[in-house]
């Protein structure tokens, strides 16, 4: 008895995410959650429904395992990062105050991306907790994104959109500050759509303080 072929052209309906993406989801929400010492292989094998052997195979040891959940929330908040980036870099030419509305706008993308993916906050968090071990992680998956962003500001001084002598240490405040926002939602501290709204007003307030016309 033969079996029937399947129609080309119509591939397997699945719905659940491939192996490697669940394994890495799992280790990246424990890794969040406890930091890399309290996390072992089989915790993450249970949490991600396959067998150690499996998270061997699709990740390495923990080691490998841990710069991975890096390299893939890193991947996602550079995807957004940079198209956003690109929009304010072509709002430099139009003057300060549409550069002011790009900057706006990357901030924005910014705290949308870590509201909706707390995970990201969380594993950075631990991480940070022992600045010297993993700081390889820093050079890899932090660096990138922060050179990102001083670099727009120091182009868009450059051509008189806006004054910033230090960028790196705005950028640094400014992450600093959208990832407290993003531990206070967690911690559940007031309302959640206020916290979320009030942050908004003050991050925006904060970019015209820096670099919006001075007041008469």
């Amino acid at each position: 008895m033969t079996t029937p072929r399947r129609r080309p052209g119509r591939p397997r309906r699945t719905d659940t995410p491939p192996t490697r993406e669940r394994v890495l989801a799992a280790a990246t929400d424990l890794f969040a959650q406890r930091g890399f010492d309290a996390v072992g292989l089989r915790e993450v094998a249970a949490a991600a429904g396959v067998d150690v052997a499996t998270v061997a195979h699709h990740a390495g040891t923990k080691a490998q395992l841990y710069d991975a959940c890096f390299a893939r929330v890193f991947t996602a908040e550079q995807q957004v990062l940079r198209e956003a980036a690109q929009r304010a870099r072509q709002a430099l030419a139009a003057g300060p105050e549409k550069a002011l509305v790009a900057l706006h706008d990357l901030v924005d993308v910014f705290v949308d991306f870590l509201e909706d993916r707390p995970e990201t906050t969380a594993l950075w968090l631990r991480r940070w907790l022992e600045p010297q071990r993993h700081a390889d992680l820093d050079a890899r998956y932090a660096a990138p994104l922060y050179a990102l962003v001083v670099d727009l500001l120091a182009a868009a001084a450059g051509v008189g959109a806006l004054v910033e002598p230090t960028p790196q240490v705005a950028v640094r405040s400014l992450v600093w500050a959208v990832h407290g926002h993003v531990t206070a939602l967690a911690a559940g501290v007031g309302s959640g759509a206020r916290e979320r709204r009030e942050f908004r007003v003050f991050v925006h307030r904060f970019l015209d303080a820096l670099y919006g016309p001075p007041s008469p």
